[in-house]
């Protein structure tokens, strides 16, 4: 099983930040930036419109907790999107590649 979680940031700066720390912290095996992307939400009442990086974070389950946790603690922005689901599919190569530099936490 994968996971693939998902948040955005207000800068490439941010988005390589947070993306080099979950690779080098062991809990996400890759970690995509995509951007920018426009991203068009309601915040206090008001329509609002922001260029964003989306940040595509690839995980095994027992990675997903630590993994937002750290995103989250070091986010800039006080609400940040964070979405997590299972991949339907994964191709087994890709799966044994992923396990492969999977670093589970200790508990």
């Amino acid at each position: 099983m994968l996971m693939i979680a998902w948040t955005t940031v207000a800068t490439r700066a941010e988005a390589e930040r947070l993306a080099s720390g979950a690779v080098t912290a062991g809990l996400a095996a890759c970690v995509q930036i995509e951007g920018p992307v426009r991203s068009i939400y309601q915040w206090e009442g008001k329509l609002e419109s922001a260029e964003e990086y989306r940040l595509s974070f690839k995980c095994l389950p027992g990675q997903l907790p630590a993994l937002e946790k750290q995103v989250l603690a070091t986010h800039a922005y006080g609400t940040p999107q964070w979405i997590a689901v299972e991949a339907a599919a994964v191709g087994e190569k890709y799966l044994s590649w992923a396990r492969a530099n999977a670093h589970l936490p200790t508990l």
